[in-house]
């Protein structure tokens, strides 16, 4: 599988399918992904329709940086091979595919896919997901299949394994940070769910320090007005961005290259904190 492109995702807004007005708009947002959903946003009736107004708008361009990416139905259902074919040839960045339960379903959906120079993202959303998120997240570095990331489907496992949903998310601790080791063993992204009230942004600000601090590259939102706050929650502030940028090259100094840790500032600075430091200079360049 190719080598991943570091982008930013730190907002991945998701796009109601069969919503003609919001698609168009989507253009003028400022979110780093854009996930055309195809899938619980629309109704059945619907899914016809929604499936080429999404192929239609991705088709047409016109998003600037932003990753497009296409939420499939399920290909075990009536609408999964439609939308999958639809979605290539329409050419977003990433088709994303609901409820991954195992590593085989991804290999399946690359089989289709072929060698088609698209990303695969997968949802974990189910009981079955938490229990096989270390598999799922190998597909890429076993050469399997080409997997950027992962998202977390809170609202789904919530219905799922009936815990509550409340503040600070006690209940879905061990499920996150399960999911978030297995991205990094596995080498790629891991995207936090949804926060449902749009009327607490107190409470998403805090979901989003929470996810920021465990670790996650950024969050899904339901609505554009999530995009701005949820932005600079997974962006460095100034006094990170100072620290990052100081030691970002510290070991490419002479006098330094052959250390492994060396004191600046008073603090103790190894290798891998440079490598951290590079990273988030990239993130705040690339916002």
């Amino acid at each position: 599988m190719p080598e991943p492109q570091f982008r930013p995702r730190r907002s991945a807004l998701y796009m109601p399918g069969a919503n003609a007005r919001a698609l168009e708009k989507a253009r003028e947002i400022a979110a780093d992904a854009l996930i055309f959903d195809l899938e619980d946003s629309v109704a059945p009736e619907a899914k016809a329709e929604a499936r080429a107004l999404v192929a239609d708008a991705v088709a047409a361009g016109g998003f600037g940086r932003r990753e497009r990416v296409i939420r499939i139905n399920a290909l075990d259902g009536p609408w999964g091979r439609d939308d999958l074919h639809a979605a290539l040839a329409a050419g977003p960045d990433a088709i994303l595919v609901p409820k991954v339960s195992s590593p085989q379903m991804l290999v399946a959906v690359q089989a289709l896919l072929g060698t088609a120079p698209v990303a695969l993202w997968a949802m974990l959303e189910t009981p079955a997901a938490m229990l096989a998120a270390g598999p799922i997240c190998r597909v890429r570095a076993e050469g399997a299949a080409n997997l950027a990331a992962v998202v977390m489907g809170t609202n789904d496992l919530a219905k799922d394994t009936r815990a509550r949903l409340l503040p600070g998310r006690a209940a879905y601790m061990p499920w996150l940070a399960t999911c978030l080791a297995a991205a990094r063993a596995g080498g790629i992204d891991i995207l936090d769910g949804v926060f449902n009230d749009l009327d607490d942004a107190e409470g998403f600000a805090a979901e989003c320090r929470q996810g920021r601090d465990m670790g996650f590259d950024g969050k899904t939102l339901i609505h554009p007005r999530q995009v701005e706050p949820c932005n600079a929650a997974f962006s460095p502030d100034a006094q990170e961005l100072d620290w990052a940028r100081a030691i970002a090259g510290l070991f490419e100094l002479p006098e330094n290259r052959g250390l492994g840790v060396v004191r600046f500032r008073g603090r103790m600075v190894e290798r891998l904190h440079a490598e951290m430091a590079r990273r988030t200079v990239a993130l705040a360049e690339a916002g």
